[in-house]
C-alpha cells in the first residue's frame, strides 16, 4: 500500500487484487449470499480506493483494511435489515387484499386483479404470478429466472406497491 500510496501502478494492482481476495474470504465467511458478499467487497473495494490516502505507513495494512471490510459489511447488514423491515411490513398488507381478491367469490375483484396484474411491467408480473398463482418459493423463482433472490423480493414488493395502488385507486 505504501508503495501504491507513491504512483505504483503496478503495486496498487497487485494490492487491489490480493485484497479482494481477503475481502471476499472475509465477506464468504459472514455472509450466505453470494450477491450479498459481491456486494460487500465492492463497497470496501471503493472504500480502500477512496480512502487510501488515510492509510499509514507506519502501521500494519491488514488491520486497517479489515476495519474498513467490517464497516462495510454492518453498514450493508443494516441497510438489509432495514429493507426487509419496511419490505416485510408493506407486503403483508398487500398480499391479504390480494388474497382477498383472488379468493372472493365475486369474479369481479378477480377479474380486476388480473387486468391490474396486466398493468404492472413483465417482471413485476412474472414474478407475482409465479409467487401467488403457481406457489414457487422465492429461491426456485430465483433459479428459474436467474433473478438472485434479493432481486425478486425488491420485484416482488414494487410489483405488489404498484397492486395496491391499483386496487385502492379502484375502491376495492
Amino acid at each position: 500500500m505504501s508503495r501504491a500510496q507513491d504512483g505504483d501502478r503496478g503495486a496498487y494492482q497487485t494490492l487491489l487484487i490480493e485484497v479482494m481476495a481477503l475481502v471476499r474470504r472475509f465477506a464468504r465467511r459472514r455472509l450466505r449470499q453470494a450477491d450479498w458478499q459481491d456486494e460487500v467487497v465492492q463497497e470496501t473495494l471503493l472504500s480502500i480506493h477512496r480512502d487510501r490516502h488515510t492509510y499509514d505507513p507506519q502501521r500494519p495494512f491488514l488491520p486497517w483494511m479489515y476495519a474498513i471490510a467490517r464497516h462495510r459489511l454492518l453498514e450493508f447488514a443494516e441497510k438489509q435489515r432495514r429493507r426487509c423491515r419496511n419490505e416485510i411490513a408493506g407486503d403483508d398488507v398487500l398480499e391479504e387484499v390480494v388474497s382477498e381478491a383472488m379468493i372472493a367469490e365475486s369474479g369481479a375483484r378477480v377479474g380486476f386483479v388480473r387486468q391490474a396484474l396486466a398493468l404492472l411491467s413483465l417482471k413485476q408480473r412474472e414474478i407475482i404470478q409465479l409467487l401467488k398463482f403457481e406457489g414457487l418459493s422465492v429461491a426456485e423463482i430465483s433459479r428459474r429466472t436467474g433473478l438472485s433472490q434479493s432481486s425478486v423480493k425488491v420485484t416482488a414488493h414494487r410489483g405488489y406497491k404498484s397492486l395496491r395502488r391499483l386496487i385502492l385507486e379502484a375502491g376495492l
